[in-house]
Formats: structure tokens, sequence, C-alpha cells
């Protein structure tokens, strides 16, 4: 085995080492970007669920707050 390598040798390894460099990097940004947009959808979703649940939670209440003035007013008029 040689111990020495030619000058071209060293510039074909660093040129091929600064390809898969550029290669990483390019992976890692698009991975980023991923997680980014799934942290994104998540986020939505759960404020939409959240929406949903105050939304039906106000609708009960009023229902609720309704009918028991309803029958408040039908004991006064009956009484």
């Amino acid at each position: 085995m040689r111990m020495r390598q030619s000058l071209a040798q060293y510039e074909a390894a660093f040129r091929e080492e600064a390809a898969e460099s550029v290669q990483r990097r390019e992976q890692l940004r698009r991975q980023a970007v991923t997680r980014s947009r799934v942290r994104r959808v998540q986020r939505v979703h759960k404020a939409g669920t959240f929406r949903f649940v105050l939304l039906c939670l106000a609708i009960l209440a009023t229902t609720i707050i309704v009918t028991v003035a309803m029958f408040q007013a039908l004991a006064i008029l009956a009484s």
C-alpha cells in the first residue's frame, strides 16, 4: 500500500467531500422545512379542535341558560 497520495487524489477527495457536504446540508434543510410544516399543521389542528370544543360548550351553556330562563318565566306566569 502506498503511503503517499498524489495531489490529484487529494483534490479529487476534497471535491467529493465538498459535494457530499452540499448534499448533506441540502438534505438537512429539507428535513427542517418538513419538520416545520408538520409542527405548523399540528398546531393549527390543535387550535381548531380547541375552538370546536369551546363552541360546543358555548352552545350547550346557552341552551341550558335559555331552558332555565323559560321554565322560570313559565313558573312566574303560572302562579
